[in-house]
């Protein structure tokens, strides 16, 4: 198998401003050696990340990035705080680090009063947390990663990347009880809504890329907001509006595993630009394109979104052309908006890309909501796709036109260098072999899904294709026929494409494409719809 083929080559990103790309000495542009393990649910993630943050000591190094931070969410027991295990870090002498998104309003339901209350805590701690306006109208940061470096100790170096934040609503594991703190959601999910997500952790040469990616956005010396009124309310509530120094980069930590791991991003065009970035970035979008064109078996995904004919439109594009392609899709049965207008609005680009999908792929494609054993739905939050068993990505980023091109996005590809020995060995029929990572990531989410406790079956797409489709069947007309006798096993439900009427579809339109989807990407690759 040439890498080449299922990652991007130098040149290929599109950003030739970017440190990634030329930092190491070969020019390479992704890293080899890594040991990358996923952390399945936030109450998985939040356990290891909590026992990383309190094993630092003075001289350390945590840097984090987040699309909301909650201060009052426990990452374990009474005394986990986010914002009080930070706030110990720095009072420790870890030189604690943050870029948060500053948030639109609150009266919209975004994050504008917690995300002010966490960087004032780890401030006033003695760390350093900016709020990070540096995006397009309407457009947020939505990377979700934190990096832990340990001068002298560079075997305890991670990287936590994926799409899991340090908020509430995502301490939840397996039962899908969801958190006690919440967010406000859709009525549908309950007052404690189940949660689904995956985050990785990642030791090895790879944890000195998601640093870079870091520094680029620390070090980046435009303000962190043009807008005269928030630059204002900076000044009255004298905010920390300038990056300190940071130490040198660490050399990256040695290799210790087989997975090679490349970094894929979204940074949308602005005017006057990043400095990292003049004219935005778009490797997830490009990467995707790449890889579908490989395509030849299973491609299994997992999001909240599933949006926009732009971005299924390459998900299309291979299972026309490839007649033994399959596509499983795990999403939200609800949108997490309910309200008349923003439940429409969600709805829209949806049904658009899922009818695409199936005009495509007939009945090759299928897409599931998940409930849990409480008959309750979850909410799929997860960002997650492998391709044939060979190539798998997890990060912050949904299949939509928002992530693809209007907001800051983090996500990690990843390709084993172990061939996996279960049958079928080759699924693609390309040579490329199945990839112990990219089908152990699979079978333990569909695991899940089926509740199964072993995997018997299921590393062939087929007979997986199979009993996606038979348990979910089951547990349908188990619903349909008054939920009498033992609930079937299994926690899927086939997802009903909804249908919008004309005058609600000319209506929400304009709004779906100004706010809910916008597009991030210059003028001239509107033109073309390229990336």
């Amino acid at each position: 198998m040439e890498l080449t083929d299922w990652l991007l080559a130098p040149g290929e990103r599109g950003n030739p401003a970017t440190r990634l790309d030329r930092r190491r000495p070969d020019g390479g542009s992704w890293s080899t050696g890594n040991q990358v393990r996923p952390l399945v649910h936030g109450a998985v993630y939040f356990a290891e990340l909590l026992a990383a943050v309190r094993a630092q000591r003075a001289g350390d190094l945590l840097l984090f990035t987040d699309w909301r931070g909650d201060p009052d969410e426990p990452l374990g027991g009474p005394g986990s705080e986010i914002g009080r295990v930070l706030c110990e870090a720095a009072a420790r002498d870890v030189i604690v680090k943050g870029l948060v998104w500053r948030s639109h309003l609150d009266r919209f339901q975004f994050s504008e009063r917690e995300n002010l209350h966490l960087g004032e805590e780890i401030n006033a701690a003695g760390g350093e947390c900016l709020l990070d306006m540096r995006v397009r109208p309407g457009g947020s940061h939505h990377q979700k990663f934190v990096v832990l470096r340990h001068p002298g100790r560079p075997e305890r170096d991670i990287a936590f990347v994926g799409g899991i934040d340090l908020c509430h609503s995502r301490n939840d594991d397996a039962a899908h009880e969801g958190d006690p703190l919440t967010q406000p959601f859709a009525a549908a999910y309950g007052s404690r809504p189940p949660w689904h997500d995956v985050q990785l952790a990642i030791h090895g040469p790879a944890v000195g890329d998601v640093e870079a990616t870091f520094r680029e956005r620390w070090e980046d010396p435009a303000p962190l907001s043009r807008s005269p009124l928030v630059r204002l309310r900076e000044l009255l509530h004298h905010e920390d509006t300038t990056a300190d120094p940071l130490p040198p980069q660490l050399p990256d930590p040695e290799p210790r595993g087989t997975h090679t791991v490349q970094l894929l991003r979204t940074y949308p065009a602005r005017i006057h630009g990043y400095d990292f970035a003049p004219d935005g970035e778009r490797s997830i979008a490009r990467s995707y394109q790449k890889v579908l064109r490989r395509a030849r078996s299973l491609v299994y995904l997992e999001d909240q979104y599933l949006w926009s004919t732009d971005v299924t439109a390459c998900f299309a594009e291979a299972l026309a052309a490839n007649p033994g392609l399959r596509l499983i899709a795990v999403i939200p049965s609800q949108p997490d908006q309910d309200g008349r207008i923003s439940m429409p609005m969600n709805l829209l680009g949806r049904i658009s890309a899922l009818n695409l999908l199936h005009r495509a792929g007939g009945d090759r494609v299928a897409v599931y909501g998940v409930e849990n054993h409480s008959g309750n739905p979850v909410y799929v939050h997860a960002k997650v796709c492998v391709i044939d068993d060979v190539w798998a990505s997890v990060g912050s980023d949904n299949f939509n036109r928002r992530s693809w091109t209007h907001d800051s996005e983090l996500s990690c590809a990843v390709v084993d260098e172990t061939q996996d020995s279960r049958e079928p060995l080759d699924p693609g029929g390309l040579g490329d072999g199945a990839r112990t990572y990219a089908r152990d990531l699979r079978l333990e989410l569909a695991r899940e899904h089926l509740d199964r406790s072993d995997p018997e079956g299921l590393c062939d797409p087929t007979e997986a294709f199979r009993a996606f489709a038979e348990l979910a069947a089951a547990l349908d007309a188990w619903h349909a026929g008054g939920r009498q006798g033992p609930r079937p096993p299994g926690r899927l439900r086939a997802y009903r494409t909804p249908q919008l009427s004309p005058v609600t579809t000319a209506l929400v339109t304009p709004l779906y494409r100004l706010l809910a989807d916008p597009d991030g990407r210059p003028l001239p690759l509107r033109r073309h719809n390229t990336y």
